[in-house]
């Protein structure tokens, strides 16, 4: 099992290419089961284990994939896909593969799929998917660690949803683009993401509109084909790494970052006292001598993206005063701050709110990644720790950032993968 040595310190300088989205490959890749012609070959993907799984599940499925890890290309060859089950040795692995059942369910009318796992962030249910599918016309039930939905036919109906959810948004879209009339999503996620997915799909044929807005319409068609397509680059890595300039007082570039995909998290930095200078195919981050302190509440985008929460909180622990963040999306995702605390970080943590009193500096201890982002918040704050710091469990980091060790060393970090 890997771990980090980080010894911070060290201003990073330098340049980055952003990898492809995750959140936005993740569902690309399952929308490919819906070509029953052509072959999709899909660029920008990311070379992390989250990718790896997808497309585990895909090939278990029956399609025919090829991955060029180098050159950052998939190829999925759907056509002879015959099997409608994810089975649950994989899906455990990871809650995105659970997109991989509307696709099933649009194409096959049937799909089981087992109950999703993934990072430990509270609760986070599949039931306004469910609500969706059976918008649709179809049933569905839970039996046996497994998600079952079968349909006759899938008709377009409208599907309502309690709260924004980007997965649920995505999975309708994904069976409803083979319905029969059109469905009409009401409340729909409008992350980047979902907008990505839906470029995709009507590149292979879909008739989508309205992606990016609460209300999604998809006209269902007979037929998808195989397409050529490129993924949006990931605007939650580009958060990261602009954190990672900031709290070292650095300056770097992050080539091909959208800034109009992170236009809250770059508002919120420009309070902290960071200089962001977009243009040139990127942006450019110039950290100040020291953070200021900030405000911050998570909501679905356009707000404050939850997957930037962690990183922002590290950015507080050093900055000029006290910082508020209140997590609104998920109901067990401060559990970083215990970690930073072993930093030597000033948290209180109450209910769903954070109190955060900046330090003038973290001092370097043994501390331990609970998923993903919190991992990555870890490395942000080992980075301006003043000693060395051993960070464990990289591999729930290595499911989301592409190689993170050599991309911030790249830019002058003192960070070592070391295998135990």
């Amino acid at each position: 099992m890997d771990k980090f040595i980080i010894k911070g310190g060290n201003i990073l300088d330098g340049k980055i290419t952003i990898s492809g989205s995750k959140n936005s490959a993740l569902p690309i890749l399952a929308g490919a089961l819906l070509a029953e012609e052509g072959e999709c070959v899909i660029d920008n993907i990311p070379d992390i284990r989250d990718i790896d799984i997808m497309l585990e599940v895909i090939r278990e499925l029956g399609a025919e994939i090829e991955y060029d890890k180098n050159e950052h290309r998939v190829a999925i060859n759907a056509k002879n896909i015959n099997n409608y089950k994810a089975p649950y040795d994989l899906v455990r692995k990871m809650r995105a593969s659970f997109l991989v059942m509307g696709p099933l369910l649009g194409r096959f009318r049937q799909a089981e799929v087992s109950l999703p796992g993934g990072c430990v962030l509270g609760a986070r249910p599949v039931d306004l998917h469910m609500k969706g599918f059976q918008s649709l016309g179809a049933k569905t039930f839970e039996g046996e660690g497994y998600i079952k939905a079968k349909a006759e036919n899938l008709t377009g109906s409208t599907v309502y949803f309690d709260r924004p959810s980007h997965t649920g948004t995505e999975n309708i879209i994904l069976a409803a683009a083979l319905a029969e009339g059109k469905t009409r999503i009401i409340n729909a996620a409008c992350d980047p993401e979902v907008v990505d997915l839906v470029r995709f799909l009507n590149k292979m044929g879909a008739k989508i509109s309205g992606a990016g807005s609460t209300l999604v319409e998809i006209e269902g068609v007979n037929k998808l084909t195989g397409v050529n397509y490129k993924a949006m680059p990931d605007r939650l890595v580009a958060g990261t790494y602009a954190c990672a300039a900031a709290i070292t007082g650095g300056e770097v570039l992050l080539e091909t970052a959208d800034e109009e995909s992170l236009q809250m998290p770059l508002m919120k930095m420009r309070a902290m006292g960071i200089d962001i200078t977009g243009g040139n195919g990127g942006i450019v981050v110039k950290g100040p001598e020291r953070l200021k302190p900030v405000d911050i509440t998570t909501f679905p985008f356009p707000g404050f993206p939850t997957d930037l929460q962690a990183c922002f909180m590290s950015m507080c622990t050093i900055a000029d005063g006290v910082s508020n963040i209140v997590e609104t999306v998920f109901e067990n995702r401060l559990s970083h701050a215990m970690e930073l605390m072993r930093l030597g970080a000033n948290i209180k943590v109450l209910g769903d709110r954070a109190v955060i009193n900046g330090m003038e500096h973290l001092q370097g201890a043994s501390v331990m990644a609970s998923d993903i982002r919190a991992g990555a918040a870890l490395v942000l704050a080992g980075l301006c720790a003043e000693g060395t710091t051993e960070l464990l469990r990289v591999y729930h980091i290595d499911r989301g950032y592409e190689k993170i060790d050599e991309v911030l060393k790249n830019v002058g970090a003192d960070i070592t993968r070391v295998s135990d």
